[in-house]
């Protein structure tokens, strides 16, 4: 165990709502073509907004939730798949925009797409557990609709606009909060089913063979589900085991909404019970790194997920990477 703990949690969300009805109309797809095939009736989507912007309002809610400001943050991690631009990294970005000093704070990003917050939860947690740094804030910021393919839109109508945080410092003394077990894993024969191939040096933007299908997002959303529903039963055995818990031990799991499907495999297969498992998918659509703390900041903030409750944070990401996190919240 690790004796940290996430002391806040913030989130921001465009205005902007966009419906499931409306990108039927969009897309040519028949009315409740995109609920029944995701699960999704609405979702926001960005229109003036910038992901470092997002970000920065997302982490003083965080601060603000946990009593700090953010000339106490000296580690600052940016977790989503894509950076606002290619240099700096975009957590560089969230320390100007939200007036942290300069020099005070430490910054880099971290991409494990979808599970990019929680790859950043793990790192930021040994970290202020080892005593590097005293308070971290993990933020993740996803602004996705330039780069969904209308050509799939299985895919295209699935994706929202969202960014979520949390502050993590060590855990005063007497109190329960911890981080129990993490656990990942990457199955690279998945690599190819999740990809935008455009946008690095392989695809440059500068190259005139670069064409814009390459920059746009593409799934093999059937060959993933069920790879991962393979995979990730035997993954879930194994963390179960290192972290010596039982499932009905566990008081909420907060997965990444990848789809309804997706969420709906937890209680189906894997032996949840319906009532653990945190979902706000219908509303809000897969928002990829920032999925999950989105769920578990709207969780906490309406008071279903409450201190010293064994929470799960499970999900999976392109690569196919598997990953889980566990906490006494």
């Amino acid at each position: 165990m690790l004796a940290v703990k996430i002391a806040g949690l913030g989130a921001y969300l465009p205005e902007r709502i966009v419906t499931s009805a409306e990108l039927e109309a969009e897309l040519g797809l028949a009315p409740g073509w995109v609920a029944r095939a995701t699960g999704v009736l609405e979702r926001r989507r960005a229109t003036h907004e910038t992901a470092a912007g997002m970000a920065a309002i997302a982490g003083r809610r965080a601060l603000a939730s946990a009593g700090m400001d953010p000339g106490e943050l000296d580690l600052i991690i940016a977790a989503s798949s894509a950076p606002q631009q290619a240099i700096p990294c975009t957590a560089a970005l969230v320390q100007r925009e939200l007036g942290a000093p300069d020099g005070m704070s430490a910054c880099f990003d971290v991409n494990a797409t979808c599970l990019s917050f929680l790859a950043a939860l793990q790192s930021a947690a040994h970290l202020v557990a080892a005593g590097s740094y005293r308070a971290a804030l993990v933020v993740s910021s996803e602004i996705v609709g330039r780069s969904l393919n209308p050509q799939e839109p299985e895919s295209a109508v699935l994706f929202g606009d969202a960014a979520a945080a949390a502050v993590v410092v060590r855990t005063p003394e007497g109190e329960p909060s911890r981080v129990v077990w993490e656990q990942f894993a990457t199955f690279s024969s998945g690599a190819d089913l999740t990809t935008i191939r455009g946008g690095g040096t392989l695809h440059h933007p500068n190259d005139p063979a670069t064409t814009p299908e390459l920059n746009m997002f593409q799934m093999s959303g059937t060959a993933i589900y069920k790879q991962a529903a393979r995979r990730a039963g035997p993954f879930l055995e194994r963390f179960l085991a290192r972290a010596s818990w039982e499932r009905e031990q566990i008081d909420w799991v907060v997965p990444h909404q990848a789809s309804g499907h997706a969420v709906a495999i937890l209680n189906e297969r894997f032996g949840f019970r319906a009532e653990q498992v945190v979902s706000n998918l219908a509303v809000r659509g897969n928002c990829v790194a920032a999925s999950i703390p989105l769920a578990l900041t709207e969780a906490v903030t309406v008071g279903r997920i409450t201190r010293g409750q064994r929470v799960l944070l499970i999900g999976t990401g392109a690569g196919l990477t598997i990953g889980a996190v566990g906490l006494i919240f």
